[in-house]
């Protein structure tokens, strides 16, 4: 791996749909993993999910093929407590919508969590922190929303509005937050991505002077890499997919993409979006029009010639026609060829 990360000392790697698939493993990602260690970059796991400790994502990912150390693991749970604790007094009642990890992180920074609020005023909670739990129902939500309306320090972990399963998208954090917001007319302060207190402690941690960000989803991974002010790659092994990358607002764009973490293994360069060779782009009338010559045999080069195109003076949804069989092919393989219809 002499190539593919000169110029970046770390790689700060989301997990749901990354890394791992719900309780499985995305193709190729413990070897790329491994690949990055043997070359000396450090490598951070970020992730908005908050329903596990770091120790717990560590021994996860280790039982799935990727060996990884508990600090090595950066959750929106550590930076949302961290949040709280910056702004509470040592002691303060935390009520807690979540799971036990939550809990206990906030038990770590020295608040005291609590699962119900109380009807005497000395006993209120004086916040809330809100992370994803498949246990989270409407009682969870009624005590939470009568403690905000009341005046509480209001912490979500994520936003994220699903969660990617190897069953499908399923509802994330930010969906239930999204219920609150309805019932309280509140904004929550916001830790995980695309928010950077996250991002800004992974760094932090490993002291990383130029990392790069590796995500899946458009919203939160690559929108808090520009926010933060980092490189960023998009891998369409999750979330995203390249209708929505083509139709990505500015502060959405990454500068790479892959289909999954390989990409890794391969120069960066090649995976930057930009004109590639072999495939030639024209917009005309609104519409992308893509050529492919005899050595057109990349379908992820025509994608990112294709953003790298449309992203000049545009953005929004578009419409995209191939010109040869090539092109045709590459369309069907990234996913794009219904685009043609």
């Amino acid at each position: 791996m002499n190539g593919p990360l000169d110029g970046y000392d770390a790689v700060l790697l989301d997990l749901d749909g990354t890394v791992i698939r719900g309780d499985g493993i995305v193709p190729g990602a413990p070897e790329v993993v491994g690949e990055l260690r043997q070359a000396g970059r450090a490598v951070q796991f970020i992730t908005n999910n908050a329903s596990r400790a770091a120790e717990d994502v560590a021994k996860h990912l280790t039982a799935l093929g990727v060996r990884t150390a508990p600090e090595e693991v950066s959750t929106s749970g550590q930076a949302a407590v961290a949040l709280l604790a910056s702004q509470l007094p040592a002691g303060a009642a935390v009520l807690v919508v979540g799971t036990e990890a939550l809990v206990a992180a906030v038990r770590s920074v020295g608040l005291r969590p609590v699962a119900v609020a109380s009807e005497r005023a000395s006993e209120r909670p004086a916040a809330v922190v809100q992370g994803h739990s498949p246990e989270t129902g409407w009682a969870q939500l009624a005590e939470a929303c009568l403690a905000i309306r009341g005046g509480a320090m209001w912490v979500a972990c994520n936003l994220d509005p699903t969660l990617p399963t190897e069953r499908g998208l399923l509802p994330g954090n930010g969906a239930m937050v999204a219920a609150l917001q309805a019932a309280t007319d509140r904004e929550p302060t916001v830790a995980g991505k695309p928010a950077r207190p996250l991002l800004d402690a992974a760094v932090d941690r490993i002291g990383a002077q130029r990392p790069l960000l590796v995500g899946d989803r458009l919203d939160t991974d690559i929108a808090g890499a520009v926010a933060a002010g980092l490189d960023s790659l998009l891998v369409l092994s999750g979330v995203a997919d390249a209708v929505a990358l083509l139709a990505a607002p500015p502060e959405q764009r990454p500068g790479h993409l892959g289909a999954d973490l390989r990409v890794l293994c391969a120069s960066l360069e090649k995976s930057r979006i930009q004109a590639r060779p072999h495939w030639r782009v024209e917009v005309a009338d609104g519409t992308l029009l893509l050529h492919g010559d005899g050595a057109a045999d990349d379908p992820f080069d025509a994608l990112r010639a294709l953003c790298a195109a449309w992203w000049i003076e545009h953005t929004g949804p578009v419409r995209v026609r191939a010109c040869d069989d090539a092109a045709a092919r590459a369309l069907d393989v990234v996913g794009l060829g219904e685009t043609m219809r």
